[in-house]
């Protein structure tokens, strides 16, 4: 697999532009390979992973979820206002075809980390062509 240098303005998608102005969010990942797997990792800190939902579906990775605020204190005069709230989506091409149906997925320290089992490489069918004579 070719390494692709990731730029913050050739990935974005124009759903995930359009997403950012309507109150939602791209979480950043990290997508990386061993041997035998694709794993994806994604900081969620602070989020309800109950309210979370990772699927595959033909070699795409999708993660979807809400994070809510939470506080008392509604009216502020805020300096800065930085920390996302609200939904969010990301949807990313795999580089390999994936068993989508054996990933797990596991989160620790506020770190999501979905392992995803690489597919068999499919060997390509030799026909031996028979001539008459």
């Amino acid at each position: 697999m070719a390494l692709i240098k990731w730029s913050p303005f050739l990935d974005m998608e124009p759903f995930e532009e359009m997403g950012k102005m309507m109150g939602a969010f791209t979480p950043a990942i990290d997508m990386y390979e061993d041997k035998d797997n694709v794993i994806v990792e994604t900081q969620l800190a602070g989020i309800d992973l109950e309210k979370v939902n990772v699927s595959i579906e033909n070699d795409v990775l999708c993660i979807k979820g809400e994070s809510e605020k939470k506080s008392e204190v509604e009216d502020k005069n805020y300096y800065r206002k930085e920390i996302r709230r609200g939904g969010f989506y990301r949807s990313v091409s795999l580089p390999t075809h994936v068993l989508g149906d054996a990933a797990s997925a596991v989160a620790e320290d506020g770190v999501l980390k979905i392992t995803i089992p690489k597919a068999q490489a499919v060997k390509p069918k030799t026909i031996k062509i028979k001539t008459k004579k």
